[in-house]
């Protein structure tokens, strides 16, 4: 059986533009281990392994690609792509384009690393710290009514959460800031 290079292989959509995102062997070799790399570690960030499978194959693509190009490179189906890019989408960390009279869509990933790690973090707040405060400061009050020990206790230990998300929330937001005032001026592009 012939192995196929989906990597190199052109298509053609049916107004006959065609498109592609080319690589030698060695160059591939070093997108996979990539794909691999960033899945395992987009998991950290909260990012599921399918959608950091495609933001690096994007990655590896100077002009972004096609759905049918991710599809095919990284043999997902069109419903996983598709849901991986809105993720993606939702992070901001890709764009997608729409070109006049082709109803296909075309994914660009962001570049501007500074823009990368700040919409992360963003993200992560709006995710994962944003209702954590939102509760537990809507709970504190409510809970200053009930004198008993057992409400006590309680009131504290989430006193405890709120001060430690919220310091955790204050350093994140100053890395941030840092972040996009050192790269701020074009520096930090992943070109």
């Amino acid at each position: 059986r012939q192995k196929v290079d989906v990597f190199s292989i052109i298509f053609e959509n049916t107004e006959t533009t065609r498109y592609t995102c080319p690589m030698k062997a060695s160059t591939e070799q070093v997108r996979a281990e990539f794909i691999q790399l960033w899945s395992r570690l987009g998991q950290f960030w909260g990012i599921p392994a399918g959608t950091s499978r495609v933001y690096a194959w994007l990655l590896s693509c100077p002009d972004g690609a096609w759905s049918e190009e991710i599809m095919d490179g990284l043999t997902m189906s069109r419903g996983a792509v598709s849901m991986a890019c809105k993720e993606l989408r939702d992070w901001g960390l890709v764009t997608a384009m729409q070109e006049p009279g082709v109803r296909k869509t075309r994914y660009k990933v962001e570049t501007a690393l500074a823009t990368v790690v700040r919409n992360i973090i963003q993200a992560r707040k709006r995710r994962e710290w944003d209702p954590i405060l939102e509760g537990v400061r809507d709970w504190i009050p409510r809970l200053e009514s009930d004198s008993s020990t057992a409400a006590q206790v309680f009131r504290d230990r989430l006193e405890s959460i709120e001060s430690c998300v919220g310091m955790a929330d204050g350093k994140t937001t100053n890395i941030r800031d840092q972040i996009q005032r050192a790269w701020s001026g074009g520096h930090g592009a992943l070109v």
